[in-house]
């Protein structure tokens, strides 16, 4: 994805000049813990003014201004809603879809998403309805799944699809429960080398499914947040507890998602087993706000849900020892024991996400990290871009969010190498393959900026920052500093 050019993007606004500006309106609001609460603008028949008491159901989010009205699942920019109040006072409609040619082919390709999980759920049955008992074993021994209960699946409208061997996760839409989507989920591999595949329908970057949300009662005030399905189905048999599982686990946390976890009081993230998770969940719960949120560490003891069950570990007694998310400016080694512990143990994770295809790079720097800088040079022409397209595209097949800032080369250029160099293959000389390897390049978490040679290095920063919050990007790509700052500003200021 490209991230939009600044030149053209709706401007930053602060949380303070959107309170300002909903009082100035006369638009009731509250307080929540990621978003700001206000009565729907977008409900058919909307009397004026707004009703001034709950439940509000327009959440305006306090970082970016955007807003989502989950009575009528309208969505849009900060800029979007102030045109909207504008119309209101006008006595005219809010506005309908946009009519936009690039929103018009964005809302075909959901509709053909829409029908694609439709024929395939419809083909799919119910585990628990498979006629022959061996299959239904031998499928669930294959996602190691003996111990979830049909009760459970059936619980949670789990399908199995014979042709692809397959569980189906459903999305059900949150107001007419109708099906928006699916995520196909298979293995790989046999025993302890098994290996989890997805495919969702629409594509990751629209697939926005909270697993698990349409259980979730207006009363309750508790949830935990898995990094897969199956975690949240075995979290919930064994503990009773409401669980949702995030659309792309540990990878991303959409901002678009956060309105539907402003009820909760309290929040437990336990996303996985490995140390990606840990840092994805404490990533995470700055966006949920720290002061709800604890976090299960992983270790030998505290693994995944599923496997917990699966090992007859008690998930009640591990989500009560989860470690809260927040914590005083000064600490004492009693309180970074653990931590310790957790970076002694896990040794090979601390050190970084490994390269796959530069084993000599791990010696020398052990792994890619959060928080560290690493700086490439060498003359012109003596392939560094080349290198750092394959060394970020290396961490991005591993799931590792990047983010590209290209100031000397153009963004398709640039695209053009990497597509090659994740194909492997000259594509110009295999044009019929172009759309597969285009599709597969696609579902990589890699965005561009759209930046060309000098810049405000001040623009700069605040585009990197929104891409961190909007996309958990965790690692960025400067090519080259050289360029972005300009020859006469690097030579006077260093």
């Amino acid at each position: 994805d490209v991230l939009p050019d600044p030149g053209g993007a709706a401007p930053a606004v602060s949380i303070t000049e959107i309170r300002r500006y909903l009082r100035a309106q006369g638009i009731p609001f509250q307080d929540g813990y990621s978003c700001l609460h206000a009565p729907s603008l977008f409900a058919p028949g909307q009397a004026e003014p707004p009703p001034a008491g709950p439940p509000f159901t327009l959440f305006i989010d306090k970082t970016t201004g955007s807003f989502l009205c989950t009575a009528t699942l309208a969505e849009g920019t900060w800029q979007d809603l102030q045109a909207t109040v504008e119309l209101r006072h006008r006595g005219l409609p809010p506005p309908g879809p946009g009519e936009a040619e690039e929103e018009e082919e964005a809302a075909a390709e959901a509709r053909r998403a829409r029908e694609d999980a439709r024929r395939i759920w419809e083909r799919a049955l119910p585990l628990w309805e498979l006629l022959d008992e061996e299959e239904t074993q031998a499928a669930k021994a294959a996602f190691g799944i003996a111990l979830l209960t049909d009760a459970t699946l059936k619980r949670f409208g789990v399908r199995y699809l014979r042709a692809a061997r397959a569980l189906l996760f459903p999305w059900f839409g949150p107001r007419d429960a109708a099906l928006r989507g699916l995520k196909l989920v298979g293995t790989e591999g046999q025993g302890g080398a098994a290996a989890y595949t997805e495919e969702t329908f629409p594509r990751f970057d629209a697939y926005r499914n909270l697993f698990g949300l349409p259980l979730i009662g207006r009363r309750d005030t508790e949830v935990v947040l898995t990094g897969r399905e199956l975690d949240a189905l075995a979290l919930h048999q064994a503990t009773g507890v409401p669980a949702l599982a995030l659309p792309r686990g540990a990878a991303c946390l959409p901002p678009a998602l956060l309105p539907y976890l402003e009820q909760f009081k309290r929040i437990t993230l336990w996303l996985g087993e490995d140390l990606r998770s840990w840092e994805a969940a404490k990533l995470f719960a700055r966006k949920l706000s720290l002061k709800r949120c604890s976090l299960v560490r992983p270790g030998d003891l505290q693994p995944r849900p599923l496997e917990a069950l699966n090992r007859g570990l008690n998930l009640t007694k591990i989500l009560r020892a989860a470690l809260p998310a927040s914590h005083k400016s000064i600490v004492s080694f009693r309180q970074l024991r653990e931590e310790v512990f957790g970076e002694l143990v896990n040794s090979e994770q601390v050190a970084g996400v490994k390269w796959a295809r530069f084993p000599e790079l791990n010696k020398l720097l052990k792994g890619h990290r959060r928080g560290e800088l690493t700086v490439f040079t060498g003359p012109t022409g003596s392939g560094k871009t080349t290198f750092i397209s394959e060394y970020a595209l290396d961490l991005c097949t591993q799931g590792v969010c990047t983010l590209w800032g290209s100031f000397e080369i153009n963004n398709i250029r640039l695209a053009k190498i990497m597509l090659t160099q994740f194909a492997t293959r000259r594509l110009e000389d295999q044009l019929e393959l172009y759309d597969e390897w285009a599709d597969r390049f696609e579902d990589l978490p890699l965005y561009f900026m759209t930046f060309h040679g000098q810049q405000n290095i001040k623009t700069v920063i605040d585009t990197m920052q929104h891409a961190v919050y909007m996309y958990d990007i965790t690692h960025v790509v400067v090519d080259n500093l050289q360029f972005m700052m300009g020859h006469e500003q690097l030579s006077t200021d260093r």
